[in-house]
C-alpha cells in the first residue's frame, strides 16, 4: 500500500472515529456508533500493517500478535458480565498507558529513529518520549488501582498519606528535573538512569493519586482514566509519526476530558478536589446502628405481593435502576414488569442519575440489553421535577444517587450532590438486601421516610415474586 493511499484511509478511518462518537451520544444511535468505530479501527490496522512504514519482516509477527489479542477480547467479551463492565474498563486503559510506556522506550532505545533527528528536532522527539512515558506510566499504574478498586480486590477507603501533596509536588520537581538531564544526554545509556527514574516515580504516582480517591468518585476515576488513555495514545502517535494516532489520542482524551466536568458536575464535585481524594473515607460500611448516628424515624418493610398491588393501583411510576440490579442481573424481569404495567395503561418511566453504577451509562445499557424502550429512560435532569406526580418510584438497588441528604443535610459527606428526589413521590419502595450504606459509605434518611417502604432480598428473586403476583390479578 502506499503512502498516499495510507494516508486516505486514515482520513477515512478518523472521520468514522468522530461518527462513532457522534452515534454514541444516544441509545438509539448507539449500535450504529460501535458498528461505525469498528469499522474505521479495522481500517486503520489494515492501513498501517500494508502501509510503507511496515516491512514484510514484521508482518508475521504483527499478525501473530493481533490473533493472541484477537482471542483475549474475544474471551474476555463472553465471560465479563455487565456488571464487571466498569473494572474492564479500567483494566483497557493500563493497557493503553502499557502501551505507551513501552512504545516510548522502544522509540528511544532504535538506532534507526534516533539517526533521523538533529538538532532541535531531536529535543523534540526526546520530549515526545519523555512526556509519553509519563502519561503511558500514570495511566498504566493509576488504572490497574482503579481496576483493584472496582473489582473490589482493593478497599473503596481512600489512603490519605500524611504530607501527601508536598509529595506529589516534590514527585513532579523530580520530573522536571530529570526531564531536563533526560535532553541534556549525549548517548542512549546516558539518557537511560533519568528515564527510567522517571517511569518509576510516575508509577508511583499513578499508584499514590488513585488509592487517595474514595470509593465514591471512582465514577470519575473511570472517565479521567479514560480521557489520559488518549492523551498517551496521542503522545505514541508523536513517538511515531502516525497522524491517525494522534488524531484519535485527541478525540478520546478530550471526549475523556469532558465526560469528567459532566461526572463531576453530577455528583457536585470540582476535579481538583476529586483528584486530593478523600471522599468516600468509609466506603461499604454499614449504616450505624445507635440512635445518636441512625436518622430518625422507622424503617416499614414490604412484601412482593404488596409491592405489586401498589404498582398495579399506581398510575404513575418512576424506577430507579442502581447497581444492586446490575449485580442481580434483574434487568430482564424490570422489563416484564414494565411491560405488564404499560398494558394496563400505567405511565412507566426509568430515572437515570449520570453515575448510577459506578460507571457512566452503566444503566442506560442494561436497560438497553434488556430492550426497554428508549423514549421512556429518561435522564435525572428531565425527570426530577416530576417525581411529586408520581404515585410509586421504585429504587432497585441505587443508594447514594437517592440520598436525601445531599439536599437537606449541609453536613453531609455528599451534600449538594444532585440526586434522584424519590422521596417526593407518593410512594418510594427501596429494594437493598440490607440496611448497608451505599458506595460512598453515607446512611440513607430516605429508608426512615414515613412515605418509603422497604422490600428486602436479591432483587432478582424479589422482583419475579413482585411479576407473579402481577400476573396473578391480570
Amino acid at each position: 500500500m502506499t503512502a498516499s493511499l495510507t494516508t486516505v484511509a486514515y482520513i477515512g478511518a478518523i472521520i468514522l472515529f468522530i461518527l462513532s462518537l457522534g452515534g454514541l451520544s444516544h441509545p438509539e444511535s448507539a449500535r450504529r456508533g460501535n458498528l461505525y468505530g469498528m469499522i474505521g479501527m479495522a481500517l486503520a490496522v489494515l492501513a498501517t500493517v500494508f502501509g510503507p512504514s511496515v516491512t514484510s519482516i514484521g508482518i508475521p509477527w504483527i499478525i501473530g500478535a493481533m490473533v493472541v489479542g484477537a482471542a483475549i477480547g474475544l474471551y474476555a467479551a463472553r465471560v465479563v458480565q455487565m456488571t464487571q463492565m466498569p473494572e474492564l474498563v479500567a483494566l483497557m486503559h493500563s493497557l493503553v498507558g502499557l502501551a505507551a510506556t513501552l512504545v516510548g522506550y522502544a522509540s528511544y532505545i532504535d538506532p534507526a529513529a534516533s539517526a533521523n533527528f538533529q538538532g532541535a528536532e531531536k529535543a523534540i522527539h526526546e520530549a515526545e518520549i519523555y512526556i509519553g512515558v509519563l502519561i503511558g506510566a500514570v495511566t498504566f499504574s493509576g488504572s490497574i488501582i482503579a481496576f483493584g478498586k472496582l473489582s473490589g480486590r482493593i478497599g473503596g477507603k481512600p489512603l490519605l498519606l500524611p504530607g501527601r501533596h508536598l509529595l506529589n509536588l516534590a514527585g513532579l520537581l523530580v520530573v522536571i528535573w530529570f526531564g531536563v538531564q533526560f535532553l541534556r544526554s549525549h548517548s542512549i545509556q546516558e539518557g537511560m538512569l533519568p528515564l527510567a527514574v522517571m517511569t518509576v516515580i510516575a508509577l508511583l504516582f499513578g499508584i499514590h493519586m488513585v488509592m487517595a480517591i474514595g470509593g465514591a468518585d471512582m465514577p470519575v476515576v473511570v472517565s479521567m482514566l479514560n480521557s489520559y488513555s488518549g492523551w498517551a495514545a496521542a503522545a505514541t502517535g508523536f513517538m511515531l509519526s502516525n497522524d491517525l494516532l494522534i488524531v484519535t489520542g485527541a478525540l478520546v482524551g478530550s471526549s475523556g476530558a469532558i465526560l469528567s466536568y459532566i461526572m463531576c458536575r453530577a455528583m457536585n464535585r470540582n476535579f481538583i478536589s476529586v483528584i486530593a481524594g478523600g471522599f468516600g473515607a468509609e466506603s461499604g460500611k454499614p449504616a450505624a446502628k445507635g440512635e445518636a448516628a441512625q436518622p430518625a424515624g422507622e424503617v416499614m418493610p414490604v412484601t412482593a405481593g404488596e409491592t405489586a398491588e401498589l404498582l398495579r393501583e399506581a398510575r404513575n411510576v418512576i424506577i430507579v435502576p442502581g447497581y444492586g440490579m446490575a449485580v442481580a442481573q434483574a434487568q430482564h424481569t424490570v422489563y416484564e414488569i414494565t411491560r405488564l404495567l404499560r398494558e394496563k395503561g400505567v405511565n412507566v418511566r426509568f430515572a437515570i442519575h449520570p453515575v448510577a453504577g459506578r460507571m457512566p451509562g452503566h444503566m442506560n445499557v442494561l436497560l438497553a440489553e434488556a430492550k426497554v424502550p428508549y423514549d421512556i429512560v429518561m435522564e435525572m435532569d428531565e425527570i426530577n421535577e416530576d417525581f411529586p406526580d408520581c404515585d410509586v418510584s421504585m429504587v432497585i438497588g441505587a443508594n447514594d444517587i437517592v440520598n436525601p441528604s445531599a439536599a437537606e443535610d449541609p453536613t453531609s459527606p455528599i451534600a449538594g450532590m444532585p440526586v434522584l428526589e424519590v422521596w417526593k413521590s407518593k410512594t418510594s419502595i427501596v429494594m437493598k438486601r440490607s440496611m448497608a450504606s451505599g458506595y460512598a459509605g453515607v446512611d440513607n434518611p430516605l429508608f426512615y421516610k414515613e412515605n418509603n417502604r422497604m422490600l428486602f432480598g436479591d432483587a432478582k428473586k424479589m422482583l419475579d415474586e413482585v411479576l407473579v403476583a402481577l400476573k396473578a390479578t391480570a
